[in-house]
C-alpha cells in the first residue's frame, strides 16, 4: 500500500483535526508517496523499536505516542529522539503517530479500555462534539459505562489487573460496598475524575495520578492508577485491526513499559 492511503484508514477514525492543540500526531518521518512493505506497530517509538523496524523489514511505524512534541533543533544523535529520526531516513523508515487523535475516538483507546472490562455500551466522558453526521461518531476523552455485573472493590481490582496485565495498582478505598459504573482514560486523564463523579461514577481507572489528586478525590470515588503503557499498549491492536488484511502488521516485541518497580 502507499502509506498516504494506510495515512487515510486511520484518520477515517482518528482524524488529526480531533487531536489536542499541544499534541504532534500524524506524519512524523517519511514520504506519502512511499510503497509499503510492512508496518510496525508500537506505543512508544524508541531506538529499539526504529532497530525492530529495520530488521523486520518494516518500512513504516504507526505508533501512538508522537516520536516527536518539540522542534528539533539539531539531527547529530545528541537525543534519543534525534538518533531515531536519523535511522529512520537512514534506511527509508516512514514514522506515523495517532496520539490524542485516537485518544478522542469513542471505540479508541479509552473505549477499549472499557471493552476489556466486558463494558460494551459505553459514551464519551468528556464530549468533544459529533464527526461528520452520525450521532454514533462521538469524539472526546474518556468514557464511562456500566459493568456486566456489580463487583466487590476487591474484585474489580483483580479483574483489572488480570484484563489489562497490569503488574501493579494504585488506588484509593472505594466509599461503596459495589462497582458498577465506570469511567476510563487512557494515559493522563486524572483531571477528569471531577467529571466521573458528576456522571455517578463509582471507580475511575486511568494513569500517572499524583499524591494530592488521589488525596482530592477520596472518599468521592475509587480513582485507580496504572501504569501509563499499560493503559494504552492495546492501541497496537487497533491500528492492527483498521489494517488487518491490508498490509502486513507486526506488533513491536521491542515495545514495553518504560517504568520497573523495586
Amino acid at each position: 500500500m502507499i502509506l498516504r492511503d494506510i495515512i487515510d484508514i486511520i484518520e477515517s477514525v482518528a482524524p488529526r483535526g480531533k487531536q489536542e492543540t499541544w499534541d504532534n500526531s500524524g506524519l512524523q518521518v517519511g514520504d506519502t508517496s512511499a510503497d509499503i512493505q510492512a508496518v510496525l506497530l508500537t506505543t512508544d517509538v524508541t531506538e529499539a523499536v526504529v532497530n525492530e523496524a529495520i530488521e523486520t523489514g518494516c518500512n513504516l511505524i504507526v505508533s501512538h505516542h508522537p516520536l516527536l512534541f518539540h522542534g528539533l533543533k539539531q539531527v547529530c544523535g545528541q537525543t534519543p529522539q534525534a538518533r531515531c529520526v536519523e535511522q529512520a531516513i537512514r534506511h527509508n523508515v516512514a514514522i506515523y503517530s495517532a496520539h490524542t487523535s485516537m485518544d478522542k475516538y469513542l471505540h479508541g483507546v479509552s473505549g477499549r479500555m472499557a471493552e476489556k472490562m466486558g463494558i460494551t455500551a459505553y459514551s464519551i466522558l468528556c464530549p468533544d462534539g459529533l464527526f461528520s453526521n452520525s450521532a454514533a461518531e462521538v469524539y472526546g476523552l474518556g468514557v464511562i459505562g456500566n459493568l456486566p455485573e456489580a463487583l466487590s472493590p476487591e474484585a474489580f481490582l483483580k479483574k483489572l489487573k488480570e484484563a489489562f496485565g497490569a503488574p501493579w495498582l494504585r488506588y484509593t478505598k472505594s466509599p461503596k460496598d459495589t462497582i458498577r459504573r465506570v469511567a476510563f482514560c487512557g494515559g493522563a486523564g486524572s483531571e477528569f475524575a471531577s467529571i466521573a463523579i458528576r456522571q455517578e461514577a463509582d471507580a475511575f481507572v486511568t494513569a500517572d495520578v499524583k499524591y494530592h489528586e488521589f488525596q482530592e478525590n477520596d472518599g468521592q470515588i475509587m480513582l485507580v492508577d496504572m501504569d501509563h503503557w499499560v493503559s494504552e499498549h492495546f492501541t497496537r491492536d487497533i491500528f492492527r485491526e483498521l489494517l488487518d488484511g491490508k498490509v502486513r502488521t507486526i506488533i513491536a516485541k521491542s515495545d514495553f513499559s518504560p517504568v520497573s518497580l523495586g
